[in-house]
């Protein structure tokens, strides 16, 4: 890492809950931003309230809000936006993830935050956007994954479309598209003096994720298949197998050379080297010699060779593999008190990451009111 972060001396005021903003907000974090998360007295956003515990809060809200700073203030208050004014004109990042209207309602909307600092950068994250038909719709992960056609490209062998194993929209279509806006707005404004207004819909960060389907209904006026395309379950290039031990293979042989190693490694059938004729009984039959090893057979086979394949992973095998072990990915930590447990790695270069084991806490409620607000914990001002 360089001896300075690159977003030393950004402040941000963060006002998102749950997991798009905050990601976001632990990201430029990461890259050495001041991130001052902004929470309703008393018991503050509701994922301080999730299991399992860790120490005395949410494990869920430590690992995504671990280095950042707390104010605990009633947004509805008179007095609300003043004791905000401060903080508002040092900020150079806002971000926001209520429903679009609220922060106006609130009188913190992008228009009032300009005229107390013009290159504010003001980054609004919403499911569906400002506008729109499905602008005021309530929604969760896969409502956007729905409605952006991206469920419908995954789905068993039956063709029916399976709960994705990661939040593919808050993350994929909201926290990354976030940062990239923000970085991109802040490098506008500290030319210009400039700030913006970042619109960022979750549904609409999903829709580049459409790539190959998209290019397939544009060309060929086909709409992909769940479970049926290359991409999507429906070659034997591109399958997850079975072995005999209920492990599983990721097999994604596409390539020629790839495919034609991964069958001789696992004994096909030569006649069944060909897929393009009978794709369905070329999956059956590579299935069968999946099935017919357990795992440690096919990582021993699999070591060292040129096929694309491997075995799947639990996720405490992954933490402990030496890959990661050797990047330093888990080797920053997150405390409360005496619990400590492996920090969230962010998707940051390794020269911008710390390499070095730091340990760093989640940020208690209203912690930092004295300093920012000049009150105590509890929202009552300071003696």
């Amino acid at each position: 890492m360089t001896a300075r972060p690159p977003l030393a001396g950004v402040r941000v005021l963060d006002f998102s809950t749950l997991l798009p903003g905050p990601m976001a907000g632990l990201i430029l974090a990461d890259a050495g931003a001041e991130v001052i998360k902004v929470e309703r007295p008393g018991k503050g956003e509701e994922m301080r309230s999730y299991v399992p515990r860790f120490g005395d809060t949410s494990a869920n809200y430590a690992i995504l809000n671990r280095g950042k700073r707390c104010i605990a203030i009633d947004l509805k208050a008179a007095d609300a936006i003043e004791k905000l004014r401060p903080l508002i004109e040092s900020a150079d990042i806002v971000i926001e993830q209520f429903r679009p209207g609220v922060m106006n309602r609130l009188g913190l909307g992008y228009e009032t935050m300009k005229e107390i600092n013009p290159a504010i950068v003001y980054c609004a994250i919403t499911g569906y956007g400002q506008n729109g038909p499905l602008r005021d719709e309530a929604g969760h992960d896969q409502n956007y994954l729905a409605n952006a056609g991206l469920l419908m490209l995954g789905g068993d062998d039956a063709g029916k479309p399976v709960i994705p194993p990661g939040l593919i929209a808050d993350i994929g279509g909201g926290s990354l598209p976030a940062v990239i806006n923000i970085l991109l707005a802040l490098r506008q404004a500290e030319a210009t003096g400039e700030g913006a207004y970042l619109d960022i819909a979750m549904t609409d960060g999903l829709l580049a994720w459409n790539w190959w389907a998209q290019a397939m209904l544009s060309t060929t006026g086909k709409v992909a298949r769940p479970g049926g395309e290359l991409l999507s379950g429906g070659s034997p290039r591109y399958r997850i197998y079975e072995t005999a031990d209920g492990r599983y293979v990721s097999a994604g042989p596409i390539e020629q050379k790839f495919w034609e190693n991964f069958c001789a490694i696992i004994g096909l059938s030569k006649e069944m080297w060909d897929d393009s004729r009978d794709p369905a009984s070329v999956i059956q039959a590579v299935a069968a010699c999946i099935k017919a090893k357990d795992a440690a057979h096919w990582r021993q086979a699999f070591a060292g060779q040129d096929i694309c394949a491997t075995i799947a992973l639990t996720l405490d095998e992954a933490m402990e593999h030496p890959q990661f072990s050797e990047r330093g990915l888990f080797a920053r930590t997150v405390t409360d008190g005496t619990a400590e447990m492996p920090a969230l790695p962010t998707p940051l270069a390794p020269v911008f990451r710390n390499a070095d084991p730091q340990a760093a806490s989640a940020p208690a409620l209203g912690e930092d009111n004295d300093e920012f607000l000049k009150q105590t914990q509890s929202g009552e001002p300071a003696e």
